[in-house]
């Protein structure tokens, strides 16, 4: 079977001082042959010394399209494992399309979504995991998303799942073999050496589970929603972290009618702050409207600032404090109550019993913290917080982190099927049976680096890819 020849942009659309155009099949050579004229040199394409750059003119017919630099690459020795080569030229838009119509005239034809990245994936170039490690590389916005993308394209993650498959794929011969020897009643596998590794695979497995919220949210950006009563400085602290005038601030109860949001880079992380409306009873009808946007944004965050007025009674605070509480108990979110315009109390314990009266409040894991949001006071400490609470830590130590939601899915049918298993051996299940359960356990490892996979699941992950990659 022959690769046909596919073209594309491969560069950002619009103009630009450059562009790259890139070719990939079996026929690239005679393709780009057929309208590039080397500088200085005979022959044709496919003679150029490979992976060097070589100057020359895109030409149609006696015309001269543009001046390029073209860089030839023989398979296998190329991103997608065929022949392909690389077309520089200037950045206009014309040229661009007049060299990708050129191209597709000579014999090229027009590339899909990710059609080059999935040849390397058939060819064996990547598995499917890195290949999906490559559009997260592309789409990534911060030091953590590219971190984790570059981690994951590198062959972080499929290595731990090799490793998985590995240890079951050795238990699982063993298991066949009895099954072959089943009249003689001969055992190959340990049961207790297959019981501790089902658990180990287990643990591991749960390990990657766990590590899903944590991973996905490094790459898309922390939600961290910003509630509190009205007038306690909500906006104000947005503003403060912003460095911009972005949310209005008035000495106006219920000013926030909706939910404003930016995304602020601290330390290579991304955070998506929410300014909400202040919590309050309304009977005004959009306010209300947004109050209830409130909740559903701490519904969705990952981590809650809670502000109250320092300046207010302990019995609001404490009522607010609960409603929040309440809210998210049992759910795993971070609450972190900021005890706001510290610079307006002059009175020192009141400020002490107000911050006992927040401690009585809070769960365990919940904590509190002095600011003004207008001057500024102890926002390192709130940044400080934000790093820990996102375990910024664990990024810095190369931790693997699952980020795709694809992968999270088959990791969670492979530890149901890992339950069954280990139900299965407990029970003294027939061999036939419990060797079932563990090839459906492999069936879900495989699906996520491609080693099982289908043209439905194929199709679904390369239509998300930009053209030209």
């Amino acid at each position: 079977m022959t690769n046909e020849t596919i073209v594309a942009i491969s560069s950002p659309q619009g103009s630009g001082a450059i562009a790259v155009i890139r070719a990939d099949g079996d026929d690239v050579f005679t393709v780009v042959n057929r309208l590039f004229l080397p500088a200085g040199q005979k022959g044709d394409v496919a003679n150029l010394t490979p992976r060097k750059v070589h100057f020359g003119q895109i030409v149609d017919g006696e015309q001269t399209v543009d001046e390029v630099l073209v860089v030839a690459f023989h398979a296998p020795h190329s991103y997608t494992g065929n022949h392909m080569v690389e077309i520089s030229c200037h950045g206009s838009r014309y040229i661009q399309q007049k060299i990708l119509q050129l191209l597709i005239d000579r014999g090229g034809q027009a590339a899909q979504a990710g059609e080059f990245t999935m040849r390397a994936f058939q060819n064996g170039k990547m598995d499917l995991a890195q290949a999906e490690g490559v559009a997260d590389l592309i789409a990534s916005t911060s030091r953590a998303s590219h971190k984790l993308a570059m981690q994951q394209m590198r062959g972080g993650f499929s290595a731990q799942i090799s490793t998985l498959r590995e240890k079951l794929l050795h238990f699982i011969s063993l298991i066949e073999l009895e099954l072959d020897f089943s009249e003689e009643d001969v055992e190959f596998a340990d049961r207790t050496q297959l019981k501790q590794l089902l658990e180990e695979v287990d643990g591991l497995i749960h390990k990657l589970l766990n590590s899903f919220t944590l991973g996905n949210a490094m790459k898309n950006g922390f939600p961290v929603a910003i509630a509190g009563n009205t007038n306690v400085g909500k906006s104000t602290l947005l503003n403060r972290l912003l460095n911009e005038e972005k949310a209005i601030v008035t000495d106006i109860a219920g000013t926030t009618r909706d939910v404003i949001e930016d995304v602020i880079n601290i330390e290579g992380v991304e955070f998506r702050f929410i300014d909400t409306a202040g919590i309050r009873d309304t009977r005004e009808k959009i306010e209300a409207m947004g109050i209830e946007r409130t909740f559903n944004q701490i519904d969705k965050a990952h981590i809650i600032l809670l502000l109250v007025d320092a300046t207010q009674p302990h019995e609001a605070v404490r009522e607010t404090i609960q409603k929040v509480e309440k809210r998210i108990r049992d759910t795993g979110k971070k609450l972190l109550v900021l005890l706001n315009k510290v610079d307006q109390v002059k009175d020192e314990q009141a400020l002490e019993e107000t911050e006992q009266a927040i401690g009585q409040e809070l769960a365990c894991d919940d904590q509190w913290l002095r600011i003004s949001a207008k001057t500024g006071e102890n926002i390192e400490g709130l940044i400080s917080y934000l790093l820990d609470a996102v375990n910024y830590s664990a990024l810095e130590q190369n931790e693997i982190m699952v980020t795709n939601v694809r992968h999270y899915e088959a990791l969670k049918r492979a530890s149901e099927a890992m339950d069954r298993a280990r139900q299965g051996l407990d029970s003294g299940l027939s061999s036939d049976l419990f060797a079932m359960d563990v090839r459906q356990v492999l069936h879900y490892l495989g699906e996520i680096t491609g080693e099982i996979t289908t043209d439905e699941i194929l199709g679904n992950i390369f239509a998300n890819f930009c053209i030209g990659k």
